[in-house]
């Protein structure tokens, strides 16, 4: 059993954990209900995050500059969040632009009817790239918040993927152009704040990805709220993520399934599924931030917004330490083992075709009924895994 104090868990930077201006910085309103605190500003959202061992900041073009700033006043704003950002050792990791708040994207962005607002919806994402350049952000992240329908016969879903892989190939050819050092990252989610969203899902973003003209500047950006929305599994679509290299950013959080976007704390609802989330991208390599995208409870009134930050940091490294005991416990590698019948010989058979390699395949004697009398014990390592993470073992 762990005797780690509550120290033990406190995050540096090495972890690598990041935030969006707009999580701690969000205001505790919601559809129902006006602000319940006032939102710190960006600077002082940096100042309080650096003793707290975050890493950086992610960064929505309009968290930054408001969205009718004068060049005046936008490089003022940008000049003093540099400043504070230096001054505390954060850097932004990661930027975006917002597509969806503002009217003139009420019916989409990249994928509107009006010729005139997918001009603007690049011309904005453009200065968007810029501003993330400049702050240093190396990965921009693409959520498409009001790219769907709630009428379809308003649009030809043909036409919004065609104009959505435009827009996207247009932005690559940019970047290359301004020779920054950027990749792009798909953020999926299947509704909210439309009715229906293209790209629903993690895996409708990986195979679009290779219909683009430059596939290799552009991954994807899995979220735990959007994928448990569809009532789909978060640590299956990271999965795939990361072996077709795709991972190019993540965004942490919690949900319940079936629910509206809830954006929770990490690890608050989900535990084993965010056990295996962590022990995925621990046990991957992955080397990107961890990203958290939630928000502090609406009844939170100022310090229980850091309260949240704390938390959704203190979770993530619990369960990594969870992890390595996974990882060092006897019998639950025992099970895993006595559960996996490797063959190189066989798995040789099947890794590439040729006609000879199948006629022999064919010709094998697999005797089907022995086979199957083989059964791993995974009710045994599942509960295992249950009383590792309840801290009995």
């Amino acid at each position: 059993m762990s005797t780690k104090s509550q120290r033990d868990y406190v995050p540096t930077s090495a972890d690598r954990f990041t935030f969006g201006l707009w999580t701690v910085g969000n205001s505790g309103a919601d559809p129902f209900g006006t602000r319940t605190r006032v939102p710190p500003t960006p600077v002082e959202i940096v100042r309080r995050l650096a003793p707290l061992g975050a890493y950086g900041v992610s960064v929505h073009d309009n968290d930054l500059v408001p969205i009718d700033a004068t060049v005046a006043e936008r490089d003022r704003v940008v000049r003093e969040f540099q400043t504070a950002l230096r001054d505390h050792g954060m850097v932004v990791a990661m930027a975006t632009t917002n597509l969806f708040t503002d009217p003139v994207f009420a019916d989409g962005a990249f994928t509107s009817n009006d010729a005139q607002v997918r001009a603007y919806a690049l011309q904005k994402t453009m200065r968007g790239i810029d501003l993330g350049a400049e702050l240093g952000a190396k990965i921009f992240v693409f959520w498409g918040g009001r790219e769907g329908t709630e009428c379809d016969a308003s649009k030809d879903a043909r036409d919004a993927v065609r104009r959505f892989r435009e827009a996207v190939n247009f932005l690559c050819e940019y970047v290359r152009h301004q020779r920054y050092e950027m990749r792009f990252a798909l953020e999926a989610k299947p509704n909210e704040p439309r009715g229906d969203l293209y790209f629903p899902t993690t895996g409708a973003y990986l195979g679009f990805i290779q219909t683009l003209d430059h596939p290799e500047m552009v991954g994807v950006n899995p979220e735990v709220a959007h994928e448990h929305m569809a009532g789909l599994n978060f640590y299956h679509a990271v999965g795939q993520a990361l072996e077709a290299g795709k991972l190019f950013h993540i965004d942490l959080n919690d949900q319940l399934f079936g629910r509206y976007d809830q954006d929770l704390r990490f690890g608050s609802v989900s535990l084993k599924s965010m056990f295996y989330l962590v022990k995925l991208l621990e046990e991957s390599g992955y080397d990107g931030p961890r990203h958290f995208d939630a928000h502090p409870y609406r009844s939170e009134a100022e310090e229980g917004v850091w309260d949240f930050a704390r938390g959704c940091m203190r979770t993530y490294l619990i369960l990594r330490e969870k992890v390595r005991a996974f990882q060092a416990d006897t019998e639950i590698q025992m099970v895993l083992r006595e559960a996996t019948r490797d063959d190189p010989g066989l798995e040789a058979l099947g890794r590439r075709f040729t006609p000879e390699v199948a006629e022999r395949l064919k010709r094998l004697p697999l005797d089907r009924i022995e086979i199957a009398k083989r059964r791993p014990h995974y009710e045994r390592l599942d509960q295992l895994v249950v009383e590792l993470l309840l801290g009995v073992r």
